[in-house]
């Protein structure tokens, strides 16, 4: 798979090709039904599959800080739908010029002159061009206007799990509320962080706790707070372990964290690209008083994360269904609820704003 990044790296070999257009934020089990009528067309047609997305997604240029906490980062994204069969990912920088673009523009710079696109896949409630002006109607009509220079265009199939729509603002509110395990089964796999461990201040090694830090970008959170974790190393090896994602606001940290403790672990992770599962959430992030009040919590924390690993009858049946789907096995063991009612109040940025965009 090819990722082109803007309209001027395009080349004549990219015209040409069944496209879909979206956010794809999550590649969830809905975009795989979207990728999969991609793919049905493309063999008919005997063309390759084209995926536009865009850097920044629109409701983060729009609204900043307000907008929904992504599900996966770029790189993530790419490497699902390249697992999807999509030939190529073409990634437009959404900015000023590209939101000023009357719909009529966008067909032509971008669907017709810059991909040459023969069909195209997308909601029947799909919107774009400036000041959303565009709908799936224009598209129709403008790629029969064309004729030989047109396109088709079809509405997606809505993908539902158990009566109920799989998008991706739903795999958030399941995240946020600590079902991992519906939160895979609509994902079509465990939902997981990553990143390369990096040195930080060392204070979790002064307590006898200590800690793999990977950053996260400065972006909305999906989780936040402290879990019961799964870590993937990189010679394939699972460790369970307890992981604090967030800002740390008792030590303090100028950029979101992702802090795992393995459990019975010993040896040098700086440098390595580690996998985290979150399996279970513990609790909300918390200021503490003082720093011996943190160690206790923490400590606290570690043990109520071995309890839930070393006994399998917390696992609920939900976690079993997602088991008997190939989404996850004996070592992520996925649960559906928090292990314990919140004794404080906390802010998680996973559920602040409502995602009515779910492409």
């Amino acid at each position: 798979m090819e990722v082109i990044r803007g309209l001027h790296n395009l080349r004549e070999e990219h015209r040409g090709c069944v496209a879909t257009i979206g956010n794809f934020d999550g590649v969830h089990r809905g975009h795989q039904a979207i990728l999969d009528q991609c793919r049905e067309q493309a063999s008919k047609l005997r063309l390759p599959v084209t995926v536009v997305v865009f850097e920044p997604q629109p409701r983060e240029f729009f609204a900043g800080d307000q907008a929904p906490p992504r599900l996966t980062r770029l790189r993530e994204k790419v490497r699902l739908l390249g697992e999807s069969g999509v030939d190529y990912v073409l990634c437009l920088p959404f900015n000023e010029r590209l939101r000023s673009l009357t719909a009529v523009e966008f067909i032509d710079r971008v669907l017709v002159e810059g991909l040459g696109v023969r069909h195209l896949v997308v909601g029947d409630d799909f919107r774009f061009g400036c000041d959303r002006s565009g709908d799936f109607s224009l598209l129709a009509e403008e790629g029969e206007r064309r004729g030989r220079e047109g396109y088709g265009v079809e509405h997606t199939r809505t993908f539902a799990l158990d009566d109920e729509r799989v998008s991706s603002t739903r795999v958030r509110t399941l995240l946020a509320s600590g079902n991992f395990a519906q939160a895979a089964r609509m994902l079509g796999r465990p939902y997981r962080l990553g990143g390369r461990v990096v040195a930080d201040k060392q204070l979790g090694r002064t307590i006898g706790v200590p800690t793999a830090n990977l950053p996260l970008p400065r972006l909305p959170l999906a989780l936040r707070g402290v879990y019961a974790v799964v870590t993937e190393l990189p010679d394939g090896r699972r460790c369970p372990g307890v992981a604090n994602i967030g800002w740390r606001p008792t030590v303090g940290s100028d950029r979101p964290v992702l802090e795992v403790h393995l459990f019975d672990f010993d040896g040098d992770l700086y440098g390595q690209r580690l996998t985290v599962f979150p399996c279970a959430r513990l609790r909300g992030e918390v200021k503490f008083d003082d720093f011996a009040a943190l160690r206790q919590q923490i400590a606290a924390d570690q043990a109520r994360a071995r309890r839930y690993f070393a006994d399998e009858s917390q696992f609920t049946d939900e976690c079993q269904g997602a088991r008997e789907l190939g989404l996850t096995d004996d070592s992520l063991p996925l649960a559906s609820a928090p292990l314990a009612r919140e004794t404080v109040n906390f802010e998680s940025s996973a559920g602040r704003s409502a995602d009515h965009d779910d492409g």
